[in-house]
């Protein structure tokens, strides 16, 4: 097994690079297609060093839970699993209330084949239920050694300290890449608290890899991709978002890296307590995410990423904005 270097999330040691499953089994182009393939990345990432593995209840439904639970058999010792509760709601209620979350983490552990979540999120805050009450059933999972962390997904400042007082928060999941920046706002808050940020969608849901250059190609993808209807793949959003892309992979032809490498090696430059979880079906795909941790960007190329305009489009559709804090 090779080593990664290490981050820190809120106490929570893993290494600096995690994967996200969800890919597999829902919402992009080819989701459930090769669950072997599938398997065969777990596998390989683990075998490069990662140990940050990320999932969800929702994904499939519930599918990429047994997905990755079967992935793992012989080798949980050997991961960090993370999953999330909160867009499935499990009682008459929100999917924030105790009953609900007490439910879904009995699903979750049977999916996955285990005996404890090393990092459980609340994957959107329920509105509906104080915050304090969802975060005092999480604290009686931990004391009941089901869960070991507790996590918040798309939380903002006051819900964070809020849930913070009630129980550790060791780690933020939140959209963080070269364009989506946001999360910058909230960074001295999580130090402040000692509070990780785990990165989804390092890679602008690959747009930033160079993966799509035309309408065309965005309409090639499948009917369930739901980058066929986001804000940033289309219309002029498309084209103007296109340039984005284009500095990335300039500045990848200065350091002989790809441009998913460049995207990964500028978000591990920010600090040892962001962990970037791209996602991926293919075992390939991992072992170029994976090589980012051993790129270094000049300042001078930092400082270009840094100044990049911002994208054109929401990272979300309007409804799934609702459902983010901000």
């Amino acid at each position: 097994m090779v080593s990664m270097r290490t981050a820190n999330l809120g106490g929570l040691e893993v290494a600096r690079i995690g994967l996200g499953a969800m890919g597999m089994s829902h919402g992009y182009t080819g989701a459930r297609s090769d669950d072997a393939e599938s398997i065969r990345t777990i596998h390989r990432a683990l075998d490069l060093g990662v140990t940050l593995i990320d999932t969800a209840e929702v994904y499939g439904p519930y599918v990429n839970e047994e997905l990755v639970g079967k992935a793992l058999r012989g080798r949980r010792d050997e991961v960090v699993l993370a999953t999330k509760f909160g867009l499935i709601p499990h009682t008459g209620g929100g999917a924030g209330q105790p009953d609900s979350i007490r439910i879904a983490v009995e699903g979750s552990l049977k999916r996955l084949g285990t005996d404890r979540i090393d990092l459980y999120y609340q994957h959107r805050v329920d509105r509906t239920t104080p915050i304090e009450d969802t975060m005092g059933a999480l604290a009686d999972l931990v004391r009941q050694g089901k869960i070991r962390h507790i996590g918040l997904s798309e939380a903002w400042t006051g819900t964070i300290r809020r849930a913070h007082a009630v129980h550790p928060v060791t780690a933020l999941q939140s959209e963080y890449s070269l364009w989506t920046r946001d999360q910058e706002e909230i960074l001295p808050l999580l130090r402040e608290l000692g509070i990780g940020l785990v990165a989804y969608s390092p890679l602008g849901r690959g747009f930033l890899t160079g993966a799509l250059r035309t309408p065309a190609d965005v309409e090639r993808l499948d009917d369930g991709d739901f980058r066929k209807g986001h804000p940033r793949f289309t219309g002029e959003n498309f084209q103007r978002n296109l340039r984005l892309a284009d500095q990335v992979q300039a500045i990848a032809g200065q350091s002989g890296a790809t441009p998913a490498q460049v995207a990964l090696a500028w978000l591990l430059s920010k600090g040892d307590d962001i962990v970037p979880i791209p996602g991926t079906k293919r075992a390939a795909r991992v072992e170029e995410n994976t090589a980012a941790d051993g790129i270094t960007l000049t300042p001078q190329q930092l400082e270009a990423l840094d100044a990049m305009a911002p994208a054109a489009g929401g990272h979300h559709t309007d409804a799934q904005m609702r459902a983010i804090e901000r």
